[in-house]
């Protein structure tokens, strides 16, 4: 079938399984451009890792450090008349990729929250491995269901305490309009915690350690953002925020248990997701951002960001470098002053009628097709393709 994008408001409801190969192989390269890393973990366990930061997380280990590395996510399969999802498709390029370069790669395809899931893969580890010394923790999903309970939690993106109205961007007109939200209940908050917060981090690291898989000295990462002042209402005083503090103190305490070192909360760099996408007031920002760093060449994608993190942090010889309250930092470039500067005062002028010479939508909108495998160099996309793969670890 020929595969053409469609695009219903933050969600391309097609992938093309081609173009997917190609980014996957374009990050590889990129990776492979950069030279070895210097104390590369060898055996690695990311959780969420078909798209974005964590399928980034997956690609720099392996071909930077030659590590082994184990997938999970929660992807919809292609069939002979019907697109699967991108992340299916850009894992089942990592493993081809990885067999060619032979390492080793098996993934597994179901819910990451179930009791059931994790069975299964840490049983997998012992088995193939033994044990893992990194864990990479890139969960980003809308719900969660309790795996003791089986009580459906569902986040929100709402401001705590107060209404929040701000500038906002409709992606698929382009129209710089206005956004008004609700705060959130007390229900609500506690939800989005359950479904983004670090219970199901430390869940994994519990699992793994009840089982003997973790190594000794492994290390473990989850990730977050906090952003400028003008997102903090929606992001980091909102919700999300309350989520994200909940997954710092589970860095605590698998520190306080494991020692010192052992868990690490990364904050990462804006950029256009599937996640991302959802947020409201954030794709105005993130076009305004992607002006501000290409205009100083600091622009960074998802392979880039996680190439500093471990070629700068994780996996150097002089081990992380943390901020004061304990958390890695390359959102540095984005925080930098004169791009918050930059960003700030092109917020204060932008509109419908300037949003194409003040701001980078364009790109925007070409970061956002490239998730779905659309817009890359290289592929045809008018010739017939096959949306029918497996994963060649079964998955």
């Amino acid at each position: 079938m020929i595969v053409a994008p469609k695009i219903r408001g933050f969600i391309c409801t097609t992938a093309h399984p081609e173009g997917c190969a190609a980014n996957v192989r374009s990050q590889i390269e990129y990776v492979k451009s950069r030279g070895p890393l210097a104390r590369p973990p060898r055996k690695v366990l990311v959780i969420g890792a078909s798209t974005g930061y964590g399928l980034a997380s997956r690609i720099v280990p392996a071909f930077g450090g030659g590590a082994a590395t184990v997938g999970v996510f929660f992807e919809k399969a292609g069939t002979a008349t019907k697109t699967g999802s991108a992340g299916w498709y850009n894992s089942v390029a990592f493993e081809q990729a990885a067999a060619e370069a032979d390492l080793y790669a098996r993934s597994f395809n179901g819910d990451a929250f179930s009791h059931e899931m994790k069975e299964k893969v840490v049983s997998a580890i012992v088995e193939d491995l033994g044990q893992v010394d990194c864990i990479v923790y890139s969960l980003a999903s809308p719900r969660r269901t309790d795996p003791e309970t089986g009580e459906i939690y569902k986040s929100v993106l709402k401001p705590i305490g107060a209404p929040y109205s701000q500038k906002n961007l409709n992606t698929d007109t382009g129209e710089v309009n206005s956004v008004s939200i609700e705060p959130a209940s007390d229900d609500e908050i506690a939800h989005t915690v359950k479904v983004m917060g670090g219970e199901d981090w430390e869940f994994w690291i519990d699992a793994l350690s009840a089982a003997g898989a973790l190594a000794e000295g492994f290390s473990t990462v989850a990730y977050s953002y906090i952003g400028p002042d003008l997102t903090y209402p929606i992001y980091t005083n909102g919700t999300i925020g309350r989520a994200k503090e909940h997954l710092e103190r589970s860095a605590a305490r698998i520190n306080d248990y494991f020692g010192p070192g052992s868990a690490h909360v990364s904050v990462n760099k804006a950029l256009v997701t599937q996640a991302s996408s959802a947020i409201p007031v954030v794709p105005l920002y993130i076009s305004l951002l992607y002006k501000a760093m290409k205009e100083k060449d600091l622009h960074e994608g998802c392979i880039e960001q996680i190439q500093r993190l471990f070629g700068d942090h994780l996996a150097s010889a002089s081990g992380p470098s943390l901020d004061e309250r304990g958390r890695i930092r390359i959102d540095d470039w984005e925080m930098r002053d004169d791009i918050q500067a930059a960003v700030a005062n092109a917020w204060e002028a932008v509109s419908t009628e300037n949003l194409a010479d003040i701001s980078d939508f364009a790109g925007y909108k070409a970061e956002f097709l490239r998730l779905f495998g659309f817009g890359i160099d290289g592929v045809d996309y008018a010739a017939e393709t096959n949306p029918d793969l497996a994963l060649p670890s079964g998955g």
